[in-house]
Protein backbone atom coordinates (compact mmCIF):
# COMPACT_ATOMS: atom_id res chain seq x y z
CA UNK A 1 0.00 0.00 0.00
CA UNK A 2 2.81 2.39 0.97
CA UNK A 3 4.77 1.94 -2.00
CA UNK A 4 0.89 2.10 -4.27
CA UNK A 5 0.72 5.67 -2.58
CA UNK A 6 4.31 6.50 -2.97
CA UNK A 7 4.22 6.10 -6.54
CA UNK A 8 1.04 7.71 -7.05
CA UNK A 9 2.45 11.05 -5.37
CA UNK A 10 5.70 11.05 -7.60
CA UNK A 11 3.21 10.25 -10.87
CA UNK A 12 1.00 13.05 -10.10
CA UNK A 13 4.24 15.47 -8.86
CA UNK A 14 5.56 14.34 -12.68
CA UNK A 15 2.20 15.21 -14.33
CA UNK A 16 2.16 18.94 -12.66
CA UNK A 17 5.59 19.35 -13.37
CA UNK A 18 5.76 18.93 -16.56
CA UNK A 19 2.20 20.06 -17.89
CA UNK A 20 3.75 23.26 -16.14
CA UNK A 21 6.79 23.26 -18.12
CA UNK A 22 4.95 22.12 -21.59
CA UNK A 23 2.47 24.00 -22.07
CA UNK A 24 1.78 22.64 -25.46
CA UNK A 25 0.40 19.67 -23.29
CA UNK A 26 -2.33 21.14 -21.99
CA UNK A 27 -2.79 23.11 -25.86
CA UNK A 28 -3.62 19.50 -27.31
CA UNK A 29 -5.84 18.15 -24.63
CA UNK A 30 -8.11 21.11 -25.15
CA UNK A 31 -8.65 20.57 -28.52
CA UNK A 32 -10.04 16.96 -28.42
CA UNK A 33 -13.14 16.32 -30.46
CA UNK A 34 -15.84 15.51 -27.60
CA UNK A 35 -17.06 12.82 -29.90
CA UNK A 36 -14.05 11.10 -29.22
CA UNK A 37 -15.71 10.23 -25.85
CA UNK A 38 -18.53 8.94 -27.02
CA UNK A 39 -16.23 6.28 -29.47
CA UNK A 40 -13.75 5.57 -26.82
CA UNK A 41 -16.57 4.22 -24.50
CA UNK A 42 -17.86 2.39 -27.20
CA UNK A 43 -14.79 0.80 -27.40
CA UNK A 44 -13.74 0.05 -24.06
CA UNK A 45 -17.78 -1.67 -23.83
CA UNK A 46 -16.79 -4.01 -26.51
CA UNK A 47 -13.39 -4.45 -24.38
CA UNK A 48 -15.65 -5.25 -21.51
CA UNK A 49 -17.75 -7.90 -22.87
CA UNK A 50 -14.01 -9.39 -24.08
CA UNK A 51 -13.61 -9.80 -20.58
CA UNK A 52 -16.82 -11.07 -19.58
CA UNK A 53 -16.71 -13.87 -22.39
CA UNK A 54 -13.25 -14.77 -20.92
CA UNK A 55 -14.74 -15.67 -17.53
CA UNK A 56 -17.75 -17.88 -19.36
CA UNK A 57 -15.19 -20.16 -21.59
CA UNK A 58 -12.91 -20.08 -18.38
CA UNK A 59 -15.61 -21.69 -16.12
CA UNK A 60 -16.33 -23.74 -19.04
CA UNK A 61 -12.91 -25.69 -18.59
CA UNK A 62 -14.26 -26.59 -15.77
CA UNK A 63 -18.01 -28.01 -17.04
CA UNK A 64 -19.42 -25.14 -15.12
CA UNK A 65 -21.70 -22.42 -16.15
CA UNK A 66 -22.63 -18.97 -15.22
CA UNK A 67 -25.70 -16.67 -16.40
CA UNK A 68 -24.90 -13.83 -18.54
CA UNK A 69 -26.29 -11.27 -16.00
CA UNK A 70 -24.73 -12.76 -13.16
CA UNK A 71 -21.41 -13.17 -15.50
CA UNK A 72 -22.04 -9.21 -16.33
CA UNK A 73 -22.82 -7.99 -12.85
CA UNK A 74 -19.14 -10.02 -11.39
CA UNK A 75 -17.39 -8.35 -14.20
CA UNK A 76 -18.69 -4.90 -13.16
CA UNK A 77 -18.57 -5.28 -9.63
CA UNK A 78 -14.69 -6.72 -10.00
CA UNK A 79 -13.42 -4.21 -12.36
CA UNK A 80 -14.37 -1.37 -9.76
CA UNK A 81 -12.86 -2.99 -7.38
CA UNK A 82 -9.58 -3.80 -8.95
CA UNK A 83 -8.92 -0.62 -10.59
CA UNK A 84 -10.06 1.35 -6.71
CA UNK A 85 -8.58 -1.74 -4.50
CA UNK A 86 -5.20 -2.69 -3.97
CA UNK A 87 -3.17 -4.86 -5.95
CA UNK A 88 -5.21 -7.45 -8.04
CA UNK A 89 -7.92 -7.59 -5.98
CA UNK A 90 -10.60 -7.74 -8.84
CA UNK A 91 -9.55 -11.05 -9.79
CA UNK A 92 -9.22 -12.10 -6.52
CA UNK A 93 -12.93 -10.96 -5.29
CA UNK A 94 -13.51 -13.50 -8.54
CA UNK A 95 -12.49 -16.42 -7.32
CA UNK A 96 -13.50 -16.23 -3.82
CA UNK A 97 -16.73 -15.43 -5.50
CA UNK A 98 -16.83 -18.71 -7.76
CA UNK A 99 -15.40 -20.98 -5.04
CA UNK A 100 -18.59 -20.23 -2.74
CA UNK A 101 -21.67 -19.44 -5.28
CA UNK A 102 -20.41 -22.52 -7.77
CA UNK A 103 -18.12 -24.64 -5.85
CA UNK A 104 -15.22 -23.81 -8.24
CA UNK A 105 -12.08 -24.45 -6.40
CA UNK A 106 -9.62 -21.70 -5.84
CA UNK A 107 -6.74 -23.56 -6.88
CA UNK A 108 -8.52 -24.15 -10.07
CA UNK A 109 -9.29 -20.75 -10.94
CA UNK A 110 -6.09 -19.77 -10.31
CA UNK A 111 -5.25 -22.18 -13.20
CA UNK A 112 -7.56 -20.59 -15.61
CA UNK A 113 -6.55 -17.17 -14.89
CA UNK A 114 -2.70 -18.16 -15.14
CA UNK A 115 -3.82 -19.46 -18.84
CA UNK A 116 -5.40 -16.12 -19.31
CA UNK A 117 -2.19 -14.07 -18.57
CA UNK A 118 -0.21 -16.53 -20.30
CA UNK A 119 -2.25 -15.83 -23.74
CA UNK A 120 -2.04 -12.40 -22.76
CA UNK A 121 1.76 -12.43 -22.60
CA UNK A 122 2.17 -14.05 -25.57
CA UNK A 123 -0.50 -11.39 -27.69
CA UNK A 124 1.35 -8.63 -26.45
CA UNK A 125 4.96 -9.61 -26.98
CA UNK A 126 3.45 -10.35 -30.57
CA UNK A 127 2.49 -6.57 -30.12
CA UNK A 128 5.27 -4.83 -28.83
CA UNK A 129 7.45 -6.15 -31.72
CA UNK A 130 5.83 -6.87 -34.39
CA UNK A 131 5.52 -3.59 -36.36
CA UNK A 132 9.57 -2.41 -34.66
CA UNK A 133 11.79 -4.93 -34.45
CA UNK A 134 12.75 -8.03 -37.62
CA UNK A 135 10.38 -11.49 -37.79
CA UNK A 136 12.98 -13.45 -36.26
CA UNK A 137 13.43 -11.40 -33.00
CA UNK A 138 9.05 -11.02 -32.78
CA UNK A 139 8.86 -14.79 -33.43
CA UNK A 140 12.05 -15.24 -30.95
CA UNK A 141 10.01 -12.76 -28.03
CA UNK A 142 6.40 -14.58 -28.71
CA UNK A 143 8.16 -18.18 -27.91
CA UNK A 144 10.07 -16.73 -24.72
CA UNK A 145 6.88 -15.08 -23.74
CA UNK A 146 4.80 -18.61 -24.67
CA UNK A 147 7.85 -21.07 -22.90
CA UNK A 148 7.77 -18.72 -19.98
CA UNK A 149 4.05 -18.76 -19.44
CA UNK A 150 3.92 -22.39 -20.27
CA UNK A 151 6.51 -23.35 -17.07
CA UNK A 152 4.98 -21.03 -15.34
CA UNK A 153 1.64 -22.77 -15.76
CA UNK A 154 3.11 -26.39 -15.62
CA UNK A 155 4.52 -25.66 -12.67
CA UNK A 156 1.78 -24.79 -10.74
CA UNK A 157 -0.40 -27.24 -11.87
CA UNK A 158 2.12 -29.71 -10.82
CA UNK A 159 2.47 -28.43 -7.32
CA UNK A 160 -1.51 -27.95 -7.04
CA UNK A 161 -1.72 -31.27 -8.02
CA UNK A 162 -4.41 -30.67 -10.64
CA UNK A 163 -5.24 -33.82 -12.54
CA UNK A 164 -5.78 -33.74 -16.38
CA UNK A 165 -9.43 -32.04 -16.64
CA UNK A 166 -11.87 -32.96 -19.75
CA UNK A 167 -12.83 -29.58 -20.20
CA UNK A 168 -9.05 -28.44 -21.14
CA UNK A 169 -9.10 -29.19 -24.25
CA UNK A 170 -7.63 -27.61 -27.73
CA UNK A 171 -11.23 -26.53 -28.52
CA UNK A 172 -11.80 -24.30 -25.14
CA UNK A 173 -7.66 -23.20 -25.03
CA UNK A 174 -8.32 -22.17 -28.31
CA UNK A 175 -11.87 -20.15 -27.76
CA UNK A 176 -9.98 -18.15 -24.86
CA UNK A 177 -7.26 -17.68 -26.60
CA UNK A 178 -9.28 -15.66 -29.16
CA UNK A 179 -11.53 -13.91 -26.82
CA UNK A 180 -7.87 -12.54 -25.50
CA UNK A 181 -6.98 -11.47 -28.77
CA UNK A 182 -10.05 -9.73 -29.28
CA UNK A 183 -9.93 -7.93 -25.89
CA UNK A 184 -6.36 -7.07 -26.43
CA UNK A 185 -7.25 -6.07 -30.04
CA UNK A 186 -9.66 -3.61 -28.62
CA UNK A 187 -7.48 -2.58 -26.36
CA UNK A 188 -5.13 -1.71 -29.30
CA UNK A 189 -7.63 0.16 -31.44
CA UNK A 190 -8.61 2.64 -28.21
CA UNK A 191 -4.67 3.21 -27.98
CA UNK A 192 -4.36 3.99 -31.61
CA UNK A 193 -7.72 6.43 -31.26
CA UNK A 194 -6.04 7.88 -28.50
CA UNK A 195 -1.96 8.15 -30.21
CA UNK A 196 -4.00 9.48 -34.04
CA UNK A 197 -6.19 12.58 -32.10
CA UNK A 198 -3.14 13.27 -29.83
CA UNK A 199 -0.32 13.04 -32.82
CA UNK A 200 -2.17 12.30 -36.34
CA UNK A 201 1.16 10.54 -37.98
CA UNK A 202 1.12 7.99 -35.92
CA UNK A 203 1.09 4.53 -37.51
CA UNK A 204 -0.62 1.10 -36.47
CA UNK A 205 2.41 -0.24 -36.20
CA UNK A 206 3.55 2.11 -33.44
CA UNK A 207 -0.21 1.98 -31.75
CA UNK A 208 0.74 -1.98 -31.92
CA UNK A 209 3.85 -1.44 -29.82
CA UNK A 210 3.16 0.77 -27.86
CA UNK A 211 -0.19 -1.54 -26.51
CA UNK A 212 2.30 -4.47 -26.20
CA UNK A 213 4.50 -2.36 -23.74
CA UNK A 214 1.20 -0.95 -22.08
CA UNK A 215 -0.03 -4.03 -21.56
CA UNK A 216 2.98 -5.81 -19.90
CA UNK A 217 2.44 -3.19 -16.98
CA UNK A 218 -0.34 -5.32 -16.04
CA UNK A 219 1.96 -7.86 -14.09
CA UNK A 220 3.23 -5.18 -12.05
CA UNK A 221 -0.15 -3.38 -11.53
CA UNK A 222 0.43 -2.30 -7.54
CA UNK A 223 -1.69 1.18 -8.72
CA UNK A 224 -4.98 1.85 -9.63
CA UNK A 225 -5.07 0.96 -13.13
CA UNK A 226 -1.19 0.83 -13.24
CA UNK A 227 -0.78 4.79 -12.72
CA UNK A 228 2.47 5.75 -13.41
CA UNK A 229 3.64 2.10 -13.86
CA UNK A 230 2.30 1.76 -17.05
CA UNK A 231 3.62 5.65 -17.90
CA UNK A 232 6.96 4.15 -17.19
CA UNK A 233 7.21 1.12 -19.47
CA UNK A 234 5.90 3.38 -22.42
CA UNK A 235 8.70 5.78 -21.60
CA UNK A 236 11.45 3.36 -21.26
CA UNK A 237 10.23 1.60 -24.41
CA UNK A 238 10.60 4.69 -26.74
CA UNK A 239 13.67 2.81 -28.66
CA UNK A 240 10.44 0.78 -30.03
CA UNK A 241 7.43 3.06 -30.49
CA UNK A 242 9.36 6.40 -31.31
CA UNK A 243 6.78 7.85 -29.45
CA UNK A 244 7.27 11.31 -27.77
CA UNK A 245 7.31 12.05 -24.53
CA UNK A 246 4.23 14.75 -24.78
CA UNK A 247 2.30 12.44 -26.95
CA UNK A 248 2.47 9.49 -24.01
CA UNK A 249 1.60 11.98 -21.56
CA UNK A 250 -1.64 13.17 -23.75
CA UNK A 251 -2.60 10.09 -24.55
CA UNK A 252 -2.57 8.66 -21.11
CA UNK A 253 -4.50 11.07 -19.67
CA UNK A 254 -7.43 11.12 -22.01
CA UNK A 255 -7.34 7.10 -21.40
CA UNK A 256 -7.24 7.79 -17.71
CA UNK A 257 -10.22 10.19 -18.39
CA UNK A 258 -12.36 8.37 -20.88
CA UNK A 259 -11.90 5.06 -18.52
CA UNK A 260 -12.68 6.67 -15.70
CA UNK A 261 -16.03 7.51 -17.54
CA UNK A 262 -16.55 4.03 -18.28
CA UNK A 263 -16.17 3.10 -14.85
CA UNK A 264 -18.92 5.48 -14.06
CA UNK A 265 -21.07 3.83 -16.37
CA UNK A 266 -20.08 0.56 -14.75
CA UNK A 267 -20.88 1.99 -11.31
CA UNK A 268 -24.22 2.85 -12.68
CA UNK A 269 -24.87 -0.36 -13.84
CA UNK A 270 -24.29 -2.14 -10.73
CA UNK A 271 -26.26 -0.12 -8.60
CA UNK A 272 -28.98 -0.22 -10.95
CA UNK A 273 -28.87 -3.70 -10.73
CA UNK A 274 -28.14 -4.05 -7.02
CA UNK A 275 -25.21 -6.38 -7.93
CA UNK A 276 -23.86 -6.32 -4.71
CA UNK A 277 -26.93 -7.83 -3.08
CA UNK A 278 -27.66 -10.05 -6.35
CA UNK A 279 -23.93 -11.40 -6.11
CA UNK A 280 -24.51 -10.92 -2.29
CA UNK A 281 -20.88 -10.22 -2.24
CA UNK A 282 -21.01 -9.21 1.31
CA UNK A 283 -21.99 -12.84 2.07
CA UNK A 284 -19.27 -14.74 -0.56
CA UNK A 285 -16.59 -12.50 0.94
CA UNK A 286 -17.04 -12.49 4.73
CA UNK A 287 -14.87 -15.75 4.68
CA UNK A 288 -11.40 -14.53 3.03
CA UNK A 289 -9.78 -17.58 3.30
CA UNK A 290 -8.32 -19.07 0.30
Amino acid sequence: MLAAALILLGTLVAFVYYAKTHPALLNRLQNIDPFLMVVLVVCYAIWFLALVLILRLSMRLYGKTISPKENLLLNSYSTLVNFFGPGQSGPALRGLYLKKRHGLPIKNYVFATLLYYGFYAVISAFFLCVGSQAWWITVLLVICAGGGSLGIIRLYAKRSKLKDTPGINVRNLGLVFAATAVQLVMQAVIFYIELHNVSPGVSVAQALTYTGAANFALFVALTPGAIGIREAFLVFSQNLHHLSNMVIVAANVIDRAIYLVFLGILFIVTVGLHAKGSLRIKRYTSDSSL
